[in-house]
């Protein structure tokens, strides 16, 4: 500040001191006014009262005169100053200009007494212009001609608070004016100026108007020249200023201010680009932008005010321009550049860990042992509304930039487009083997899954299942290739290598596709919205819970470590807390209740819309679901990636593992599902992926009621949603046949592995047809399939559930024989470890051993709980299917795989099955018992059933079943059902004592009476047509079951090909006669 005493001037020094009729006037007039006075006065009324002549009557000349007067009495700088004006009324006009300079800019030439100056009107605090003013040889005050000169002197000051003085007589510390009066920024200084001149032109009287508009206008018009000639401006980043000052104004509640004056500051930019483009002036400011927000948090309320800039600057079409014309990568083949970019920085923003694997300084869910399940849960519920504000933020930031304009548009999607490709190597497998490599190439975890939710937001005007608009996607934008950026721009087409998808159904040769002249942003949204779900939330998906099974043997281990004493059990302690912190992280992260919301609506949208695909339906109305099917022609299937399907199934079930809650919100959503379900689960003619058709059972089990008994009370309300639709659902009878299926089909996928997947594909299968098998309308249909099976058993093409129930035995035999042998080698070591046999092994065999142990424990339990489930799948199905299973094409081989069961369970070789504890390896041999002793139950009243029983001769014995009865008794199994089948097994008896007698009586069948398989004497033979070897019916048609050539040269072979040998079956039925005859004969005889 200056000092006060270097004010002290000659008042004949001051211009002004013309307006009065003497210098002794003016001193008076000076000296007489007080504080109260001053304050009094408004600063339009009256100022030195150069107005009063006028007011009293005086005419001008004689104003005039007395001037002149007083000019003459009084020292020549006064009689110079007064002779550049006209007339008083144009000195008093001059006195108000000067004022409201000083009032806006803060600026003065005049540096006399502040005693002598009445503050009516003028800042407390002004800079002073040193060198101007003695520049100006004594003129003090400001006009509109000098005071461009005067501001850019002003803003070139790098100290302006060194400059300033008072401007009244108060000397009271006021530290708001000196802020204002010193802002050493150029851009906030000139902002508070634009700010201060439209209040003046609010109140100044009309003939000074035109003043304070120029005075708006220079300071908008020094904005422009300063961010266009930064370098001037030494030591300030204006950008950074400019920045700061559209921070301030959207955080606080007036941001409507700060926008005014910037489009007033861009309309002169635009103007002006000699010197410096638009774009190089915004550029710095998006680069600040960026270098900032990387580093804020999700739940940082600074990050939303930095968000609200984003947003008006997508809103802004020429900053709008500028941002999607920065943010394209130099390299759009490299991933990790987009992420890299100003809108790929904010979509990084979230709860994941920032640098993955490294938990310390991470924010959330610390400690999580420490914590309660309720406090984690609030923590959560603060990270789910935080990122719906987030969310939407970014919903609304593309949609501007969609809106904007053509170039905008064009460019937002250029980049999306680029940054899907770039990043496809996200969902191969090696990307998850190798994360180092992973993260140097590809965008993050939270990029995607942001990105998703925003595009997913922008979805959401068409995501009803029965939107006409719906039927505006064309899929055969998916085919389109080789498109130049023209034809991309014209044409709406900026996703890219589509057309290396692996589509629904294979592209026919005789059907070129039909492309479109120019597509909808609804097709394009769609498409770009699930490739980006398909390229973040299913890689999320698979984190989650490969997370869940890591924490569960963590879990195990830690236990065991406790046990067994030392330090291994903090070291699992602490890996269990660093990986809970990254689980609850990121399944906080996907669970966002709004972002599900809006996922579920497009996801039963895309349902809804794949099943008119599959109707065939290209018309503007939905048409209505009905069976059967008719056959395609022209599919669109052909041009739907397989990602839409895997999307939907993906999504759905990670909703029953994770979020339940949210598949009650929607009955329609449920019911789309369940048609998408029945369409393609069975039908091989519009989804050809055996896989994918295989993982809709998973699906159909994620949206079914809870099909676990022992389910909570919690999840009452969705599994009451879930049957209710379920159960009412008119298509009922075609969806269990296309679960029967694609039971049947996972048989054969072509895949090198898929006699191991097969069962993993199977699994959700088994609780889904017992479900079924509970409600009349589903268990109607499984038994017509069957009826329709027993008619037809030697049709060309095996009827399908006939497959089925011969690849339901396969399982079985396979399945528990593999239960029975990891079994057998989990009780070998058991017993090693109790007897003390490992403690004298060195360290690596003991972890071998014990690595063994868990190994087989493992997929001894997977195979016991899947033996389990095909047991108990025939319990259920025998219950009410009876004729199919006791003819000869089935009987035998059920009773074989029944009587080896409980040979194992209830015989001699029961010991080897004795683990430790059958609970732990979900062993249950009480109900595998008692599940085939049901099915021998449920069959026993048929005779031809009760006749093959003991022709098993490798495990059939009238002792096995008698140790079945005593077991029956141990398990405590209902006193009615043993003593059935006490009863059944005196029945079984007396017809293995007749077979044991017919036996031996045609012991000595001549070889050709024979099956060459069996080796048992034939008695329906049919001669196979391309090896003309001669079988028994019922030999031949199991073989074909499971495999359709001819056993003895692999031709293909089919039931109806067959032929009966008639003059073989006459000559093995007159031997028999004969035999039989003979029979009685020879035994008094004997």
């Amino acid at each position: 500040m200056t000092d006060q005493g270097n004010n002290n001037q000659n008042i004949s020094r001051n211009p002004f001191a013309a307006l009065f009729s003497s210098l002794a006037d003016a001193k008076q007039f000076a000296s007489g006014q007080t504080p109260q006075q001053q304050l009094a006065d408004p600063p339009y009324n009256v100022l030195f009262c150069c107005c009063v002549a006028e007011d009293s009557g005086e005419s001008q000349s004689e104003s005039e005169n007395s001037v002149s007067d007083s000019i003459e009495e009084n020292d020549d700088s006064v009689a110079e100053i007064s002779r550049s004006f006209r007339s008083r009324q144009e000195l008093c006009e001059q006195l108000n200009v000067n004022h409201m300079i000083q009032r806006i800019f803060l600026l003065t030439l005049d540096n006399s007494d502040p005693s002598l100056r009445s503050s009516n009107g003028i800042p407390p605090r002004c800079v002073f212009l040193e060198e101007m003013a003695a520049d100006l040889e004594g003129q003090d005050w400001l006009d509109m001609d000098n005071i461009e000169q005067a501001l850019f002197n002003r803003l070139l000051l790098p100290e302006p608070g060194n400059h300033l003085i008072y401007m009244s007589s108060s000397s009271a510390v006021n530290l708001s004016a000196d802020r204002d009066a010193g802002e050493k920024s150029a851009i906030p200084y000139l902002y508070a100026c634009y700010q201060r001149s439209k209040e003046e032109v609010t109140k100044v009287p009309e003939k000074l108007l035109s003043y304070a508009v120029r005075c708006k206008n220079l300071a908008v018009s020094n904005t422009r020249t300063v961010l266009l000639t930064p370098e001037i401006y030494i030591s300030q980043n204006v950008y950074k200023q400019l920045l700061d000052l559209l921070l301030e104004g959207f955080s606080s509640s007036q941001p409507e201010e700060v926008v005014e004056f910037v489009e007033e500051v861009i309309v002169g930019l635009l103007a002006d680009q000699e010197v410096r483009t638009f774009g190089e002036v915004i550029v710095p400011m998006l680069d600040i932008f960026q270098g900032r927000v990387k580093d804020l948090d999700l739940c940082q309320p600074l990050l939303y005010s930095y968000l609200d800039v984003l947003l008006y600057f997508s809103h802004q079409k020429d900053i709008a321009k500028v941002l999607v014309e920065h943010i394209q990568p130099k390299d759009p083949a490299n991933g990790l550049q987009y992420q890299k970019s100003l809108l790929g920085a904010v979509l990084s923003i979230s709860c994941l860990l920032k640098t993955p694997g490294v938990v310390e300084g991470h924010g959330y869910f610390l400690s999580p042992s420490r914590s309660s399940p309720q406090e984690m849960k609030v923590q959560e519920g603060n990270i789910h509304q935080f990122m719906g504000q987030f969310h939407d933020k970014l919903h609304q930031i593309l949609k501007n930039l969609l809106q904007r304009s053509v170039d905008t548009r064009h460019l937002l999607l250029t980049w999306l487009g680029g940054c899907l490709q770039a990043n496809a190597g996200r969902t191969k497998i090696w990307a998850n083997q190798m994360p180092e490599i992973f993260f140097q190439m590809y965008a993050s975890d939270a990029f995607f899954l942001n990105l998703g939710a925003a595009l997913l937001k922008l979805c959401q005007p068409f995501c009803r299942p029965r939107s006409p608009k719906l039927l505006t996607f064309n899929p055969t934008y998916c085919t389109l290739k080789d498109l130049s950026e023209e034809e991309r721009r014209n044409r709406n087409v900026h996703a890219r290598g589509l057309d290396k998808e692996t589509c629904l159904v294979p592209p026919s040769s005789q059907q070129p596709p039909e492309f479109s002249q120019s597509y909808s942003l609804l097709t394009e949204n769609l498409i770009l919205t699930q490739l980006t779900l398909h390229l973040g939330f299913h890689r999320l998906h698979e984190q989650i819970v490969k997370m869940n099974q890591s924490l569960h043997r963590l879990q195990s281990s830690w236990r065991e470590a406790q046990i067994a004493g030392g330090p291994a059990a903090q070291e699992h302690l602490d890996k269990f807390e660093r990986l809970m912190t990254v689980y609850l992280s990121t399944k906080a992260a996907a669970t966002q209740p709004a972002m599900l919301q809006c996922c579920l609506n497009l996801q039963a949208s895309t349902a809804a819309l794949l099943v008119q695909l599959g109707l065939g339906n290209q018309g503007p109305e939905h048409a209505q679901l009905s069976f059967p099917l008719a056959p395609l022609a022209n599919s669109m299937l052909c041009y739907v990636p397989e990602f839409f399907a895997e999307n939907l199934g993906d999504f759905f079930i990670f909703l029953r593992r994770f979020a339940d809650e949210v598949l009650n919100s929607s009955a329609e959503s449920l019911e789309q599902v369940l048609n998408f379900t029945t369409v393609f689960m069975g039908n091989v003619d519009r989804m050809k992926n055996p896989h994918l058709r295989a993982k809709l059972a998973e699906v159909l089990e994620a949206v079914m009621p809870d099909l676990d008994p022992a389910a909570t009370s919690t999840a009452q309300p969705i599994t009451f949603q879930c049957e209710r639709v379920f159960c009412s659902y008119r298509h009922a009878p075609h969806l269990a046949e296309a679960l029967v299926a694609v039971f049947v089909d996972i048989e054969f996928t072509g895949d090198p592995h898929q006699f191991e997947q097969k069962f993993n594909y199977r699994r959700p299968m088994y609780p889904i047809l017992r479900y079924m098998w509970g409600k009349e309308s589903y268990r109607e249909s499984i038994k017509r399939l069957a009826v329709y099976a027993s008619e037809n058993l030697e049709a060309m093409n095996p009827p399908l559930f006939l497959r089925y129930l011969n690849l339901l035995m396969n399982d079985a035999i396979f399945l528990l024989d593999e239960a029975i042998q990891y079994l057998s080698k989990i009780k070998l070591l058991q017993l090693e470890r109790e007897r003390g046999e490992w403690e004298g092994l060195s360290p690596d065999a003991r972890r071998e051993k014990e690595s063994s142990l868990q190994m087989f424990g493992q997929l001894g339990c997977f195979h016991n709980i899947m033996s389990s489930e095909t047991i108990g799948t025939l319990s259920f199905l025998t219950s009410e299917i009876k004729g199919i299973f006791v003819h000869p094409f089935l009987a035998e081989r059920i009773i074989s795989m029944l009587n080896y069961f409980l040979q194992h369970l209830v015989g001699p070789k029961m010991g080897a099955l004795k683990v430790k504890d059958f609970s732990e390896f979900d062993f249950k041999p009480q109900q595998l018992v008692s599940d085939i002793c049901t099915i021998y139950l449920n069959l026993g009243d048929e005779e031809n059933f009760c006749s093959t029983v003991p022709r098993d001769g490798r495990s059939y014995s009238t002792t096995l079943f008698s140790q079945t009865a005593r077991v029956l008794k141990k398990i405590n199994k209902p006193r009615d059902m043993i003593l059935a089948f006490t009863r059944l097994a005196d029945k079984i008896k007396s017809h293995a004592d007749r077979q044991q007698q017919e036996e031996e009586t045609y012991a000595d069948a001549p070889d050709e009476f024979l099956d060459p398989i069996m080796s048992t004497l034939m008695l329906d033979p049919v001669s196979l047509p391309s090896s003309k070897v001669t079988v028994d019916r019922s030999t031949i048609a199991r073989h074909l079951l499971s495999d359709q050539t001819d056993p003895f040269n692999r031709t293909h072979l089919t039931m109806d090909q067959i032929r009966p040998n008639e003059d073989l079956k006459q000559r093995i039925l007159q031997w028999l006669d004969e035999h039989k005859q003979e029979a009685p004969e020879a035994g008094p005889s004997g």
